[in-house]
């Protein structure tokens, strides 16, 4: 999937890298991964999907009009802003953002950045089910399995269209030396060995809204995941299930 940047939209941030990857499948963890790199700003989670440019007044319309820059414009410049704040801030040259609700507009932020890089994080769909329903108890086991299946159908859709490096989190925790080396070797960037031993940075905040904030992410060590699912799949993650190569 190819797009052209607009004639003269010319972004802060030109090749942004996106994890994108369904809710509870270990986002916040390579992600505390990958910003404990010198080179690499990996802030917590976004949400530029809520974020929206207005222009109240038709004399404000008309004046953006007659610059050739339309709502989606604006807010495009708006993300840019954003990110290369944060690069800024952080002195960093590479810009990893992870949102799970970005899976809703990956087709918005490769026409904002047709450079952008992608990191594809995939998790036993059922095991993201088993996670959920961990943390939220009350909400019957059919919703959550069909939120999951909604969220991972749209990360294959957006694998199939687009350009780059696909993560397991299995793998991840199983070899995570190996995995950050790839990512490395994928960002033109130098391994760090200290990349492993995240704790020892600051991630910023690990609270409720922006990513993973319990107890096991705040270890600050990669630990060993739950077992892989031993009986049937819920039906409604079979097919994603299959697709993705787990039993």
């Amino acid at each position: 999937m190819r797009t052209e940047a607009r004639p003269g939209m010319v972004r802060l941030v030109p090749s942004p890298v996106f994890l994108l990857a369904t809710m509870r499948s270990g986002s916040t963890l390579l992600r505390c991964l990958l910003d404990s790199h010198s080179e690499i700003r990996a802030p917590h989670e976004l949400h530029l999907e809520g974020l929206r440019v207005d222009a109240p007044s038709s004399y404000a319309e008309l004046a953006m009009d007659r610059l050739g820059l339309s709502q989606e414009d604006l807010q495009f410049l708006l993300w840019d802003r954003i990110l290369q704040l944060e690069l800024s801030r952080a002195g960093a040259s590479v810009l990893v953002e992870k949102t799970p609700a970005h899976l809703t507009i990956w087709e918005q932020l490769h026409r904002c950045w047709p450079q952008a890089r992608y990191i594809f994080l995939l998790r036993h769909p059922e095991s993201v089910l088993d996670s959920l329903a961990e943390l939220s108890p009350q909400i019957g086991r059919d919703a959550l399995a069909g939120a999951v299946a909604g969220q991972a159908h749209q990360l294959e859709e957006a694998r199939r269209c687009l350009t780059g490096e696909t993560v397991r989190y299995e793998e991840l925790i199983a070899q995570p030396a190996a995995v950050l080396r790839r990512l490395c070797r994928y960002l033109d960037l130098e391994w760090q060995p200290g990349m492993l031993d995240y704790g020892r940075f600051d991630h910023g905040p690990l609270e409720m809204y922006l990513g993973d904030y319990a107890e096991k992410i705040r270890s600050g060590r990669v630990l060993p995941g739950r077992p892989l699912p031993a009986g049937e799949v819920h039906p409604a993650l079979a097919e994603i299930s299959r697709c993705w190569g787990y039993p």
